[in-house]
């Protein structure tokens, strides 16, 4: 008998988090973790705690304004080298919200792999900004091209790290977001302190960090007051902010 061939593998768009609004204004798209090197599929779990917190947290927040709110299906879990599977499915996807709600900006909201993965697809034409959330990024190698940073020219960035992440090194994000801003004022990097890979120990403030970067960067909604001196505090100074406890919680929106 011949060999089967494989299926051809496709990536997806899931369901709107919450209520999808009648009229689409903005769209965040949900980029899940991943690793390294892996042909499998991805788990039927599309997202880890934080990105389903992070979906619930936008839809909540972006509903009066027309934000729909949706998670990246991957055809593979891992990146893959230099196919950067992960990222052609945030590009494909960015196509896919042009394809179906028009000309709308769309933010890109990443974790763990996914981080890296919103941060390469910044430089789609939708895109207008990108979040990375403990971002796993490769160590700096001679041998290797560095990790590029110039899409993300015009896009308005913010990465946030625990400093006790045992699994994506924040050194590496720091490294990152001081090369980006040499190339974009628009970088900001918040450091979450005594905080491992999931930044469970501040959730809600993380929650709130990234609700408010969102807001402001897709619809012009007033920033925070940490957030507007991250984006125009020189390097390291806007690339080290603590994210302090309890942010968020005198936020009016």
């Amino acid at each position: 008998m011949g060999q089967q061939a494989t299926p051809v593998r496709t990536a997806r768009l899931g369901k709107a988090v919450g209520p999808e609004p009648t009229s689409v204004s903005g769209v965040v798209l949900l980029l899940p973790g991943g690793e390294e090197a892996s042909a499998r599929r991805p788990s039927p779990v599309w997202a880890a705690a934080l990105v389903r917190s992070l979906g619930r947290a936008l839809s909540r927040a972006g509903r009066a304004e027309g934000l729909a709110v949706h998670p990246v299906l991957y055809r593979y879990r891992g990146w893959n080298g230099s196919e950067a599977h992960l990222a052609a499915d945030a590009e494909w996807a960015a196509d896919e919200v042009v394809r179906r709600y028009g000309d709308v900006p769309v933010c890109l909201v990443g974790v763990d792999m996914g981080g890296r993965a919103a941060l390469r697809t910044g430089g789609h034409e939708a895109v207008n900004s990108v979040v990375a959330l403990a971002p796993w990024l490769p160590e700096e190698d001679v041998a290797a091209a560095v990790e590029p940073v110039k899409q993300l020219v015009g896009r308005r960035v913010l990465i946030a790290h625990g400093t006790n992440d045992g699994r994506t090194d924040p050194e590496l994000s720091f490294r990152f977001a001081a090369r980006a801003k040499k190339v974009n004022r628009e970088v900001c990097r918040f450091e979450v302190h005594s905080d491992g890979h999931a930044l469970h120990g501040h959730r809600d403030e993380v929650l709130c960090l990234t609700s408010d970067f969102v807001m402001g960067a897709l619809f012009g909604c007033p920033v925070s007051r940490p957030v507007e001196d991250a984006l125009a505090a020189p390097p390291p100074i806007g690339l080290r902010m603590p994210l302090a406890a309890g942010f968020g919680k005198s936020l009016k929106r």
